[in-house]
């Protein structure tokens, strides 16, 4: 499957596309993700940058169960808490992918089901499998 990504400095700072194309494929469509808790059940409340690590963890883990990988992302929308997150957010999610991007919305919200609950990300991916 080819996939074409589209950005300029600011996306590339920032780690999304401001357009991502493809062709052929598999489509998995990803329901909210969200990380109260780390691996081993501690809670990460009051921690967003480990809150959104363990976020892609877990992304990582469903894309894997589907047959996808984090690369196959080619959306992402991101709820935040805090907008002050935003930048932090934006280097760490740098840090999943290797130059192609997903493009991505990200929205700063009142707050989520649970108190605790800093970020939530709901996203789209296309695998090479048709």
């Amino acid at each position: 499957m080819s996939r074409e990504y589209h950005k300029g400095e600011r996306e590339e700072a920032r780690g999304y596309s401001r357009t991502v194309v493809t062709r052929s494929g598999k489509t998995l469509w990803l329901a909210g993700v969200t990380a109260r808790e780390d691996e081993d059940g501690n809670s990460l409340a009051g921690d967003f940058e480990a809150q959104a690590r363990a976020v892609f963890r877990k992304m990582e883990k469903r894309l894997e169960e589907a047959g996808g990988t984090l690369q196959d992302l080619v959306t992402m929308t991101v709820f935040i808490l805090d907008v002050r997150h935003g930048p932090k957010f934006g280097e760490i999610r740098s840090g999943y992918f290797s130059g192609g991007y997903p493009a991505s919305a990200q929205i700063t919200v009142a707050g989520f089901a649970h108190p605790d609950m800093m970020i939530e990300i709901q996203a789209v991916a296309v695998t090479g499998d048709e």
